[in-house]
C-alpha cells in the first residue's frame, strides 16, 4: 500500500543517526549510491530486509523491479508541506513525480531537511536524497516513507533529466528481472508476486509526459552538485 500516513518515530531516527550507512557503502564516502526509481514503484516497495545479522547492517527496501536500496535519489514537484509532529516539529513534504507521489517526513535528527521544508513555497521542483523506510499501520497494512538527508530546490529542466535518466535505469533493471543470477528478481518474484508490465507502461508514460526537444537537457552546474551527493 502507498504511504500517506506519518513516517517512523523519532526514537528510530536516533537510532539511525547513530547507526549510520554501513556496509556495502562506496568505497570513497561510506554511502550506498542513491538509486533512482519513479514513485509508483517506490511506493510498492514495501519489503525491507538486512543481508546479515549485524545490528548496524543496512536496512534495504527490495524494489519490485529487481534491485535493493538503501538510499534514493527522485526529483518532482513539492506541492505541499505540513507540520504534522505532536511534541516537536516533525515537517512532511508531498514531491510528485509523472507517477505518483513520494512522502518526505523530517524531524530534528534531519535539521536541514526540516529547515528547507519549513521555508520552502510550494509549488516547487525539488531534488531528493534520502532513506526509504517502511511502517505497519494499526490496520496491519504497510506504508513507505522517505526520510531525507537532503532536500534542493532545482530548475525544471533537473527535473526533466531526472525523468529521463530514471525510465533508463527502471528500464534497464526490467530487461535484467529474468536473468537466472538476478536474485533480487526471485525476491521479488517471492514478495511481490512478479508482475512487472505496470512499471514498464509507467515508465513510457512518464517519457511521454515531458515536453523535450530534440536538443540536449543542460548538464547545469547546480544538476552536477546534486549528481555529486548520489555516490
Amino acid at each position: 500500500m502507498s504511504a500517506n500516513g506519518n513516517g517512523a518515530d523519532d526514537s528510530d531516527e536516533s537510532r539511525d543517526a547513530d547507526a549510520g550507512s554501513s556496509g556495502g557503502s562506496t568505497a570513497s564516502t561510506g554511502r550506498e549510491v542513491a538509486r533512482r526509481l519513479f514513485a509508483r514503484e517506490f511506493n510498492d516497495a514495501t519489503y525491507m530486509f538486512k543481508e546479515s545479522d549485524d545490528e548496524l547492517a543496512p536496512n534495504y527496501t527490495l524494489l519490485p523491479t529487481g534491485e535493493r536500496a538503501n538510499r534514493l535519489f527522485f526529483v518532482g514537484t513539492l506541492t505541499e508541506t505540513e507540520d504534522v509532529g505532536s511534541d516537536s516539529e516533525y515537517w512532511q513534504g508531498r514531491v510528485v513525480d509523472p507517477t505518483g507521489t513520494f512522502y518526505a517526513y523530517a524531524g530534528q535528527y534531519q535539521p536541514e531537511a526540516a529547515n528547507t521544508l519549513r521555508e520552502i513555497e510550494t509549488p516547487a521542483y525539488v531534488a531528493v536524497v534520502g532513506k526509504p523506510r517502511s511502517y505497519e499501520t494499526d490496520e496491519g497494512d504497510t506504508n513507505v516513507a522517505v526520510r531525507p538527508e537532503s532536500i534542493n530546490r532545482v530548475e525544471e529542466s533537473v527535473r526533466d533529466r531526472w525523468v529521463v535518466e530514471t525510465a533508463d535505469q527502471t528500464i534497464e533493471r526490467l530487461q535484467a528481472f529474468d536473468a537466472e543470477t538476478n536474485d533480487y528478481a526471485q525476491m521479488a518474484r517471492e514478495e511481490y508476486g512478479g508482475a512487472i508490465s505496470s512499471y514498464r507502461e509507467e515508465t513510457i508514460a512518464a517519457l511521454e509526459s515531458l515536453d523535450v526537444s530534440d536538443e540536449p537537457m543542460p548538464e547545469d552546474e547546480e544538476s552536477s552538485e546534486i549528481d555529486s551527493d548520489l555516490t
